[in-house]
């Protein structure tokens, strides 16, 4: 059975608001995620594994550090 802390890590990314500035209706356009803010200064990508794989590379594309 997978560690809680897998899954989280493969359904989400967490990154400064400031650097999806641009990038957020795009995110949210392309793929099946969700964006929430968890503060003013922090935003959780939440998808699937795919999703998220496919975002981290669009987010690393983009100069969005993801690790």
């Amino acid at each position: 059975m997978p560690s809680p802390e897998r899954l989280r890590d493969s359904t989400q990314i967490v990154v400064p608001c400031e650097s999806l500035v641009g990038l957020r209706d795009d995110l949210e356009s392309d793929f099946a995620v969700s964006v929430f803010s968890i503060e003013e200064a922090t935003c959780r990508i939440v998808g699937s594994p795919v999703e998220i794989k496919a975002v981290s590379r669009f987010l690393a594309r983009h100069g969005v550090n993801v690790a």
